[in-house]
């Protein structure tokens, strides 16, 4: 069975995402890929999660899970999303590293599931707007517990994503910008559900109907339906086009607030995630979304 982990990260598109791929819940059951709902699985994976951080699962824990998960469902492909998988906001920064426990989770879910096919799906955003989204939630804000020497210049992406790699080398990861999520979302959706970037989905406007302005979306609408014989770049070229002219600035604009943050460290991470993602994109097993 292909397993398919939908793991945030924290703070970017996570729940309107899998709204989205609920909504073609029926459609996608019809091809094998189910889609549960999160609340039949979110607790439950988390416990087990936490209980093999102290002992291995039991050899039925798998049988056990995809009962409870799929209900008696037969399935191909199945999606699941949590952005808790690799732990909580409060703990997704400590001494200074990105998702400490990424890793070993990862390493107790191909444990947990041995034979089937594990993918990752994880949006990433900018350092320099997560952290003070993560600092505000953490467990603890001492320098010692939260950044332990190091600064925020060294929260890499590429070394969270190389250590799952390392710790689960049989596990393909893809990953895309959450700036870059608008103009990709469509083609997110249906990557997480394995199926051709031609065929038609529900919700491919969700996000953009968010944080575009309602005379926007309805010229957008008609310049597509207008313009059906478009590739997806140039759908992409289009739907940046509207963005720049009918964003609602208010749903796009972020304050930020981290002490002893400036302007200048602001763009300096910026400059950081962008080399970053250079890095990302050469990691064996990785495969990079990009507008």
């Amino acid at each position: 069975m292909q397993l398919v982990l939908h793991t945030g990260v924290h703070y970017t598109e996570q729940e309107r995402l899998i709204k989205s791929v609920l909504r073609n819940k029926d459609d996608f059951a019809q091809r094998g890929i189910i889609v549960p709902g999160p609340n039949s699985y979110r607790g439950l994976m988390r416990d087990t999660l936490n209980a093999m951080s102290r002992a291995a699962a039991s050899p039925d824990a798998r049988d056990v899970l995809l009962d409870v998960i799929l209900d008696g469902s037969p399935a191909d492909r199945v999606i699941l999303s949590d952005a808790n998988f690799f732990r909580t906001a409060g703990t997704a920064v400590q001494r200074g590293i990105l998702y400490p426990a990424a890793a070993q989770r990862m390493a107790s879910m191909v444990s947990l599931f041995p034979d089937d096919e594990i993918e990752i799906f994880m949006g990433i955003r900018n350092p320099a707007t997560l952290v003070p989204l993560l600092y505000a939630t953490s467990i603890d804000q001492s320098p010692e517990a939260f950044w332990e020497g190091r600064r925020p210049q060294d929260l890499l992406w590429s070394e969270l994503i190389a250590g799952i790699r390392e710790a689960a080398p049989s596990v393909p990861i893809t990953v895309w910008c959450n700036e870059d999520t608008p103009v990709i979302w469509s083609q997110v959706i249906r990557d997480m559900a394995g199926i051709e970037h031609h065929e038609k989905i529900v919700g491919g406007f969700d996000l953009l109907s968010s944080i575009m302005s309602k005379e926007g979306m309805e010229r957008l609408r008609s310049y597509m339906h207008s313009h059906q014989e478009m590739t997806e770049i140039q759908k992409r070229r289009v739907i940046a086009a509207f963005l720049d002219k009918f964003a609602l600035e208010d749903e796009i604009e972020e304050e930020l607030d981290m002490p002893g943050w400036t302007e200048e460290l602001v763009e300096e991470l910026t400059d950081i995630y962008d080399e970053d993602l250079l890095q990302v994109q050469r990691i064996q097993g990785v495969t990079v979304i990009t507008p």
